[in-house]
């Protein structure tokens, strides 16, 4: 691999504007993936310009899913994106906000670092952001960093962040940075016509800012003429082979070929002065081919209380991806609203399925439907896989009919229950007191050797990411095991139980983390890959 060691690392910062959600982290990622396939390290981090600490506390209708570093920090789900696309663990290090640069500076300043000056957006602020955009490239040697600045160019909320990213061009030297910026070209259908004038204007407004982009990347729903690219190059002040679209693909996992044919990566190497070295995208490729040209179809209902935003469950979706692409099928995912989901309802709304999904998700509601579920599958040999409340549901469920403790809940939705089947176990009680409430990041897992969740890791150790409160309590452990919903994964430290799964059916496995977190295209999570496959061989009978 090439290593830059005697310079500088290199920063490119991927800007937005004209609207939002265009797809700054599927460019970020792309790029991420581009230039690992010339044998570059490279991280990706992403600056949100929202005052919360973390997405932590945000409504999934809000800001989609909240994903979960390795470290345990609550994320953005773009990092979800930066993993899948590159197979690189985030951290801490990958995520700013708003809220903590503020928080940083506000302690500083209490604590007299600023020995009595007053504290103003320029230098402090924007000082704290580029040591934070600086930490990847200082704590270990990328020879890339991207960052992705959140929001839109124009918004109030962003401008410190553009502010720091200009001064950084100035601080580390022209040719140790470029600027990437995604913008759109709408189609007008009344007149036929594409327009770069929403192009046209977001430059402007970051020339304003002092912040001359060396890169355009234009969403558009159809293919641009080198007429448009011209034009937008001659009035952007970008040369025309740095102006590329990104026109809608089949799969999200395209697009870092369709930025490869356009050169993308090549121009960006060229505007960091990094040698231009030979690409392997072989294994990229064929990845897609499976996913674009997989004929069979598998029906897995994901049973969940935020179907409405399939966002909220982006991680899952694309896991199924990988593991569909493994399996040569392709996943059709049916978001099933588990409050919908009843005794008399259930057989109308699972029956056509090959496979049952408890989605995760804080909170009472749906609660009951996802039990409804979960009986649905036990009884009737469908294939399920329970996630984090997924779980909980499952135990619930099994010791109100099975164990016929019919109040049998978890003591966060029924203080009051006799039968408190899941709960704060007694060594987690002083940290819920203290308002350390989620167990969150890796935590390791011991399976039970001969199970079926062995058998489809492989393996006796693993290691799984968290987020979640309550736990199966572990004073009905033999009660279940010894009814046949067997707890098969233990944590090694604590004893607390990270996965269950029913004797005598075919494949029925519920999990107190989330694998989802874990799945990317180089490594399709196990539990997805046997799960679909399971689905596969129900569909089959």
């Amino acid at each position: 691999m090439y290593s830059n060691k005697s310079d500088k690392t290199k920063y490119v910062f991927v800007t937005g504007g004209v609207a939002s959600s265009l797809g700054k982290g599927i460019i970020s990622s792309s790029l991420a993936r581009l230039l690992l396939a010339r044998g570059y390290s490279v991280a990706i981090q992403k600056m949100d310009p929202y005052i919360n600490i973390d997405p932590g506390t945000l409504n999934p209708y809000e800001h989609g899913e909240c994903y979960v570093t390795e470290d345990g920090v609550e994320t953005d789900l773009d990092l979800g994106h930066y993993e899948r696309f590159t197979s690189i663990p985030t951290s801490s290090a990958n995520t700013v906000t708003t809220g903590k640069i503020y928080y940083s500076v506000i302690n500083k300043e209490r604590n007299g670092d600023y020995q009595g000056k007053t504290v103003q957006v320029i230098p402090h602020i924007t000082d704290e952001i580029k040591r934070r955009i600086q930490l990847l490239g200082k704590s270990k040697k990328y020879d890339v960093v991207i960052t992705e600045i959140g929001g839109t160019v124009g918004d109030i909320e962003s401008l410190p962040y553009i502010e720091a990213a200009r001064q950084l061009r100035y601080e580390l030297g022209v040719q140790n940075t470029a600027f990437l910026h995604l913008t759109l070209i709408p189609y007008m259908a009344a007149s036929g016509e594409l327009k770069t004038k929403p192009t046209q204007h977001s430059v402007k407004q970051l020339l304003e800012y002092g912040v001359q982009p060396d890169v355009l990347v234009l969403r558009t729903e159809q293919p641009l003429g080198n007429d448009i690219r011209k034009k937008v190059a001659l009035f952007c002040n970008v040369d025309q082979e740095a102006v590329v679209e990104s026109v809608d693909v089949p799969t999200i996992y395209e697009v870092p070929l369709k930025m490869h044919a356009q050169r993308l990566d090549e121009v960006i190497l060229q505007k960091l002065g990094l040698p231009i070295k030979e690409s392997n995208l072989t294994e990229w490729r064929q990845f897609v081919e499976r996913v674009k040209n997989s004929t069979k179809v598998i029906d897995i209902a994901l049973v969940g209380k935020y179907v409405e935003l399939p966002d909220a469950y982006k991680s899952i979706s694309e896991s199924f991806v990988h593991a569909g692409a493994v399996n040569d099928v392709k996943v059709k995912l049916h978001f099933v609203a588990a409050e919908k989901v009843t005794a008399e309802s259930v057989q109308e709304m699972l029956g056509g399925m090959h496979g049952v999904l408890i989605g995760p998700g804080m909170g009472q509601r749906g609660v009951e439907g996802k039990m409804v579920a979960c009986e649905y599958a036990r009884t009737n040999n469908v294939p399920l896989l329970g996630i984090c409340m997924g779980m909980q549901c499952a135990v619930i469920e099994f010791a109100r009919n099975v164990l016929g403790y019919a109040d049998a809940d978890t003591k966060e939705h029924n203080p009051l229950t006799k039968h408190p089947v899941i709960d704060i176990m007694d060594s987690e009680k002083s940290g819920f007191e203290r308002g350390e409430t989620m167990r969150l990041g890796a935590f390791g897992c011991q399976l039970t050797k001969g199970s079926k969740i062995h058998s489809v890791y492989g393996e006796e150790l693993i290691s799984e990411r968290h987020r979640h409160r309550y736990e199966f309590n572990n004073e009905y452990f033999d009660e279940f095991a010894a009814a046949g919903l067997r707890p098969v994964g233990v944590n090694p430290e604590s004893g607390l139980v990270e996965a269950v799964e029913l004797d005598g059916h075919p494949w029925y496995i519920a999990v107190q983390y989330h694998p989802e977190y874990k799945s990317n295209v180089e490594h399709p999570h196990p539990l997805f890959v046997n799960f679909v496959k399971a689905a596969i061989e129900f569909e089959g009978k």
